[in-house]
């Protein structure tokens, strides 16, 4: 018995320790991402990619909702609001330009498996599913 604890002791010293082994000084844009993934790694994620200045993402989901953003250019702007119900929803939003505008409000049967895809600039597209 005395091998046996011993056993378990030397086997969860061996283990590596991964917990709050963050340094918070190299955080920045580039490295945020990889954060994320490491602490969620159970989870389905949602991928919001921007690549350009003043951008933004505003996301209101449910627990089973994947949604894959990629914003380029500047002052885009997608409002996604899927909070509403708990059904699982799958969408892909692309916009390549300058001062877009998408608002997505719920999902449905028709909503499902989405995907928008905006080029050009000074565009706007609103989408209600209810």
């Amino acid at each position: 018995m005395l091998n046996l604890q011993w056993g378990v002791l030397l086997l969860f010293m061996m283990l590596p320790l991964h917990a709050q082994n963050t340094d918070w000084d190299k955080i920045n844009s580039n490295t945020i991402f990889n954060m994320i993934t490491m602490q969620n790694m159970d989870q389905d994620l949602s991928h919001v990619i921007q690549i350009g200045d003043f951008n933004n993402a505003e996301l209101s989901l449910n627990a089973r909702t994947s949604i894959a953003v990629k914003q380029l250019g500047d002052y885009n702007t997608l409002y996604f609001i899927n909070s509403f119900t708990d059904k699982e929803t799958k969408a892909s939003i692309t916009t390549q330009g300058n001062n877009n505008i998408i608002d997505v409000t719920g999902s449905n049967s028709i909503s499902e498996g989405m995907q928008i895809n905006m080029k050009g600039d000074h565009k706007t597209v609103f989408m209600r599913n209810y």
